[in-house]
Formats: C-alpha cells, sequence, structure tokens
C-alpha cells in the first residue's frame, strides 16, 4: 500500500500562487500543495524531527484535537514525546520505520502501522532505520467516564484489519476500524475510509463529532457545508461539528483517508 504525505519543498518562481486552500466557520482545507518545508515546525524534546501542524483546537471551530505529520530524519526521536499527561495518542506510519516503546515493551512500526498510546503513559518513539520515518500523530486530551476504564494501549496495521463493509452499498465504501466502536473506554476513533471506484457516500452527513480527514490514496469530489471541493492524496480536510459532508470518487482508483472523530461522551455544558 501507499500513503500520501507532506511534499515539503517550495514550487519555483513558475507557479501560480493562487491556490485552492479554504477557511471558512465551518471547514477548511488545505491541499498538499501548502504543506511546504516553510511551514514546519519543531518540538523540543525531540532530534531530527519536522513536522506539519494541520489541526489544533481553536475557539468555536474543532476543538478537541490537534493533528500532525511528522517527519524523523534517520536516528530521531523522543524520549518524552508527549508532556501531556492526560493526552492520548494515535500514530499512523506512512513512510520508513519507527521503533516504539511502550512500557517497556517495544515495538517496530513499518508503513501502515498503527498504535494506540493512552493517557499517562510512558512512550518513546525512534528512527532506527536509514532513511526518514513519516507518520500521522492524532492527539486528544482523554475524558474519563464514571464506571469506565481507560484503554490500554495496542499495535496493529491498516494490513491486518479487516475493512467492514458499510451497509447497502456493494461493497464500495468499507471503514477500517481499529477500535470496537462500543468499546466506550476509547473517546475517539481514527479510522480508514476506503471507496472503490465509483463509490460515495449517498447522503450528507450531519454530526456532532469534529473531523480530520487526510487523503491517503486517490481523488474525489468531498462535499463541505454547501461546497464540493476536489480532493487528492495529501490534501488535508478539518471539519467542526455539524457540517455537512458527503463524497463522489473520482478517477479509476480507490479512495481512502485517515479519519479523526470524537465520540462516546457527553457533550460539555
Amino acid at each position: 500500500m501507499t500513503y500520501a504525505f507532506p511534499p515539503g519543498g517550495l514550487p519555483d518562481q513558475s507557479v501560480n500562487p493562487e491556490g485552492t486552500a479554504v477557511f471558512t466557520e465551518a471547514y477548511a482545507v488545505l491541499p498538499a500543495v501548502t504543506q511546504r518545508d516553510i511551514v514546519t515546525s519543531y518540538l523540543p524534546g525531540w532530534t531530527g524531527m519536522r513536522m506539519w501542524v494541520l489541526a489544533r483546537p481553536l475557539s468555536g471551530f474543532a476543538e478537541t484535537f490537534s493533528q500532525y505529520a511528522v517527519e524523523l530524519a534517520p536516528g530521531g526521536g523522543s524520549d518524552k514525546p508527549e508532556v501531556d499527561p492526560e493526552a492520548q495518542s494515535v500514530i499512523f506510519v506512512v513512510g520508513g520505520t519507527l521503533t516504539l516503546n511502550i512500557d517497556g515493551a517495544r515495538h517496530a512500526l513499518a508503513p501502515g502501522g498503527y498504535a494506540y498510546v493512552p493517557p499517562d503513559t510512558v512512550w518513546t518513539l525512534w528512527n532506527d532505520g536509514e532513511s526518514p520515518a513519516k507518520f500521522h500523530w492524532i492527539r486528544k486530551r482523554y475524558v474519563e467516564a464514571e464506571g469506565v476504564d481507560t484503554p490500554e494501549a495496542f499495535v496493529t496495521s491498516d494490513q491486518d484489519v479487516a475493512p467492514t463493509e458499510m451497509p447497502d452499498c456493494n461493497g464500495v465504501w468499507a471503514t477500517t476500524r481499529f477500535v470496537d466502536p462500543t468499546d466506550l473506554r476509547h473517546d475517539m476513533h481514527v479510522n480508514i475510509v476506503t471507496f472503490q471506484p465509483g463509490g460515495r457516500i449517498p447522503f450528507a452527513e450531519t454530526h456532532v463529532m469534529e473531523h480530520g480527514l487526510y487523503v491517503l490514496e486517490g481523488t474525489a469530489d468531498y462535499l463541505l457545508n454547501k461546497d464540493w471541493v476536489p480532493v487528492g492524496p495529501g490534501d488535508f480536510m478539518w471539519l467542526r461539528a455539524f457540517c455537512p459532508q458527503a463524497c463522489i470518487t473520482t478517477g479509476d482508483g480507490r479512495f481512502r483517508y485517515l479519519l479523526y472523530k470524537d465520540v462516546n461522551r457527553h457533550m460539555p455544558l
């Protein structure tokens, strides 16, 4: 499998600067072409890393999560990646290899590798390979619930989890769920949604969950609020609660994206 990642670099002087990035009260689109070297950031406590910040909590917009695309040079990493003890993380590897250590247990992650790290966990992350490692890092502050245990750490991969076909869709729409939706320990889901050629979301979804959608593969026309937006590999969509959304695949290949949503908790009042 192949997975998109920010291209970095910088367009040459012949490129028309009129772009397709959009920021509205309901949604934002950060096309891959905007994810360049001049918008990277670095984190204290890390070696040989840079990252693109794709989403962060904004009052009145999407308030529950942050999402980074991180590139680690060979030998790069951190012995204390997370500084917030209340934050939980999902790591999804798209290039190179990573060595993840969770509470003393060592895990080797290759492209497609997926890891969930609970809050208040001791973990480290290093690139022991000879080429850059690239991964998505999604973070959310965990919301405890009375009588519900904190979820355990786990490591799996895109290749090891069978997609679940959505009902009444003839197999053209499926979701790779890394967490059981009925497991109330989890207050966020990070899934992979796959559409075969010709597939679509056949209605405008409108719901309370905030979304981050990073296109891993393929192309589609995506409905965001009232606008149809063409998207492709490396494009990122950021949706606030209740923003209507749907999609229709385009081209001859499948369309896949990494999807974040917040779930399974009372609404704060």
